[in-house]
């Protein structure tokens, strides 16, 4: 990579999302940070002094394309890093459409649709891009469905990716962490009505080590998937 590498992420603004980018952004790498937005970014670039910012909502999918084509795009990327995400508890037969366009949209097809918007940023600089997928992408536990279904979904986004883009250079790995001490896992409890103690679960610092790594691995490498669980 010629000079600093170039990384967007999304869910910069807390968990495994927060350590990522605070560790990229310490050793001095550019950053583009996606908030949902214009105030959301604000609070993104105020928190990472010469990181840039793009304003487009995961939740509304169909609407990236138009969001993207009112900003100035970067013309180069080193990496794509999918961290953002949301959970909505349930078992099947109370969950609605509504909730599952909402798992779905956030989770799966958003992630497919900046893929495929900046395909020709990560071809150009022969890439990488990493799915911060779940446990629940490799199964999928009673009230997780909705949730898992997404997830199962990014896994097979990444894998037919992974075979699409080898040719172009262009390197997918996803990572497929367990519970994290996250805002996220806060709100798991809560719908899970358990008490909440996050030194139960694993530091977003030790969940973002892994996908530096995969990130920082020398070309000749690559990782593709990559399961990490608290380890007591």
């Amino acid at each position: 990579m010629g000079g600093m590498a170039t990384h967007l992420i999304t869910g910069s603004g807390s968990g495994i999302g927060a350590a990522v980018t605070r560790r990229l952004h310490e050793r001095g790498d550019d950053l583009i940070l996606l908030a949902r937005d214009a105030g959301r970014a604000r609070q993104l670039a105020d928190a990472h002094p010469g990181a840039r910012t793009l304003v487009a909502d995961l939740a509304e999918p169909d609407r990236i394309s138009w969001a993207f084509s009112k900003q100035p795009m970067p013309d180069r990327l080193d990496s794509l890093l999918h961290i953002a995400g949301i959970v909505d508890l349930g078992p099947i037969g109370d969950l609605r459409p509504k909730t599952w366009h909402q798992q779905l949209n956030t989770n799966l097809i958003a992630p497919a649709e900046l893929t495929r918007l900046l395909l020709p940023q990560l071809r150009a600089e022969r890439g990488q891009v990493i799915f911060v997928n779940s446990g629940a992408g490799l199964s999928a536990r009673a009230e997780w469905g909705a949730y898992a279904a997404a997830k199962h979904g990014l896994k097979a986004l990444a894998d037919a990716l992974r075979q699409e883009e080898r040719a172009n250079g262009v390197r997918v790995t996803s990572v497929f962490p367990g519970r994290t001490a996250s805002p996220m896992q806060a709100k798991v409890h809560s719908q899970e009505g358990k008490e909440y103690d996050p030194a139960q679960w694993m530091d977003p610092e030790s969940v973002a080590t892994a996908i530096i790594t995969a990130l920082d691995m020398p070309r000749d490498a690559e990782i593709d998937n990559l399961s990490i669980r608290p380890g007591h």
